[in-house]
């Protein structure tokens, strides 16, 4: 059974052959109508189950339209709309799904779900999204860097802000695809010590903004504020200091690309100058979301790796 819940998962060889497939899967469906099913149509049949706890425009539609791409349906359910929203358990709620489709995709806010769903589930079970990590967004971001012609060993990737769910999956990636990432981020607000352990020296965390950016390839940042997050006045103060606004990109490498996961809030984490200037690949990141999780779904099922 491949479930995908983290990075790791999967593991540096197979993430590069989903990004290849990614790729070449998006090449080849160049000016096609977004509903038209791939060539292959290699998941025709399956079912995708969509468990939302938390709200998302992104991950719902991408998913959505990767499994459709690929041949197979979707099944979107909201966690308040479900008996596990009334407190059926997620291990008997996993077991019940098992038997209608063929894959699970959950976002939630407690990882610790995440990993009850893929202990009783008997089909593969994604990350859509939790408290600790974001693998399927980094998996679009490295699909994004390597389009835009450069190359993932040996790269400088800066972040800027919250040592947050996103900084963590980013700092897995550079262990298991052997680049390196420099976090700045405010006293309080830094990542957890085990992950960047985990990344066997390929991250580190500074206080000085223009000390991560120094030389770097790719300047990241992610919105301070996340759904539902208390004392966010306090963190705001706590942050402005690490906004990417146009002197700190021109202290990045010349050319620098400039990522963001998306929601922004132009002002606060990033200046408008910023995210919407030539360095930014956003929407082209946006869009890879679908493409790379198209990846992400062959392998579980087997068809990659």
């Amino acid at each position: 059974m491949r479930h995908f819940l983290s990075l790791s998962d999967a593991g540096g060889d197979a993430i590069a052959a989903m990004l290849a497939d990614a790729l070449e899967r998006k090449q080849a469906r160049a000016g096609w109508p977004k509903g038209r099913a791939d060539a292959d149509a290699p998941l025709a049949g399956r079912v995708l189950a969509m468990i939302f706890e938390k709200n998302s425009t992104r991950t719902r539609v991408s998913f959505d339209m990767a499994i459709r791409q690929l041949g197979g349906q979707s099944i979107v359910m909201e966690a308040g709309q479900m008996q596990l929203g009334r407190g059926e358990t997620v291990a008997d709620t996993a077991r019940v799904l098992s038997g209608y489709v063929d894959a699970i995709m959950i976002r939630t806010d407690d990882h610790a779900k995440l990993e009850e769903m893929a202990a009783h589930a008997s089909v593969p079970v994604i990350n859509g999204l939790t408290d600790e990590s974001h693998p399927c967004q980094i998996m679009a971001d490295l699909l994004t860097i390597v389009e835009s012609g450069r190359q993932l060993p040996g790269l400088k990737v800066a972040w800027l802000g919250d040592g947050n769910n996103v900084l963590a999956s980013i700092v897995e990636a550079a262990a298991l695809l052997h680049f390196d990432v420099v976090a700045a981020c405010p006293q309080g607000f830094q990542p957890e010590e085990e992950a960047i352990v985990r990344a066997s020296g390929r991250a580190r965390v500074v206080a000085d903004p223009r000390e991560a950016v120094a030389d770097a390839d790719v300047v990241v940042t992610d919105t301070w504020i996340s759904m539902g997050q208390a004392q966010a006045e306090t963190k705001l103060r706590a942050m402005m200091p690490y906004q990417v606004d146009t002197a700190l990109m021109a202290a990045a490498k010349p050319g620098a690309a400039f990522l963001h996961c998306l929601p922004a809030h132009r002002g606060e984490e990033v200046t408008p100058e910023v995210i919407d200037g030539p360095q930014s690949l956003i929407w082209q990141e946006a869009e890879n979301r679908l493409h790379a999780q198209k990846s992400v779904l062959r392998w579980c099922f087997g068809q990659i790796g």
